[in-house]
């Protein structure tokens, strides 16, 4: 596992395959980036205006599911990730 902050962002990595997941904080939620995020299943509901890239987005009054959040971390860490 790598880690980096880019852009005030933490950003998420295998070494050597790039990074495959970031978050940012904004004032009324976290913002998810899963960098090859339309290769999981099933696709994670926020559009991105970069092709492969998807997004969710968690607020805290909305409930999480946790064990959804913990399959997309895992198949997004067995994917290639985005080198910047």
């Amino acid at each position: 596992m790598k880690k980096a902050v880019k852009w005030n962002t933490p950003f998420y990595g295998i070494e050597g395959q790039g990074y495959f997941l970031g978050m940012h904080a904004f004032t009324n939620y976290v913002k998810v980036t899963f960098f090859r995020g339309t290769s999981l299943r099933p696709v994670p509901p926020g559009p991105s205006k970069t092709q492969d890239t998807r997004y969710y987005d968690i607020r805290e009054d909305d409930p999480l599911d946790e064990a959804q959040m913990a399959k997309w971390v895992k198949q997004a860490a067995a994917l290639p990730g985005w080198v910047p």
